[in-house]
């Protein structure tokens, strides 16, 4: 219903629910009979009809960013451990390629980063893309040299 106001504005009047048969919205003011949906302060958050939610069709990330860079981290220590197993050859000069090649890091890694964790006993070359200050200090005192790929 369409009530005007004194000032020629339209204003719609508020449908009072729950105030007997007459009003058209009586009884059960529109919520049908029984049931969940019937009672107040229900609200079934996320349900839609039965069909797929939302948030099951969407792909889950969790916290994994999406443009993460996967890099290779070695340790100086691990570096010796393959040389005292004799997987890596102190003569070449070790890189991603080698160490992927060998099975020592993972394929899928994009960089290699070379850390100062631990000791090294040989003299050996390495081409790298990052590395730690401790690493080139530990790698140069030994005669074995570093090089970082720009």
């Amino acid at each position: 219903m369409i009530k005007l106001n004194n000032r020629n504005k339209i204003n719609k009047i508020k449908i009072r629910v729950g105030r007997g048969i007459g009003s058209g919205k009586g009884k059960t003011s529109g919520r049908g009979v029984k049931g969940q949906k019937s009672r107040s302060g229900v609200a079934i958050k996320s349900f839609e009809g039965g069909q797929m939610p939302l948030y099951r069709r969407l792909p889950k990330r969790g916290f994994n960013p999406i443009g993460k860079k996967n890099i290779a981290i070695l340790n100086l220590n691990k570096i010796q451990t393959f040389i005292d197993k004799k997987n890596i050859s102190t003569k070449e000069t070790l890189n991603s390629d080698l160490l992927k090649k060998l099975n020592l890091i993972n394929k899928n890694s994009i960089k290699l980063k070379i850390l100062g964790s631990g000791e090294i006993k040989e003299k050996i070359n390495i081409e790298a893309d990052l590395a730690s200050k401790s690493a080139i200090v530990k790698l140069e005192k030994l005669g074995g040299s570093i090089q970082i790929k720009k």
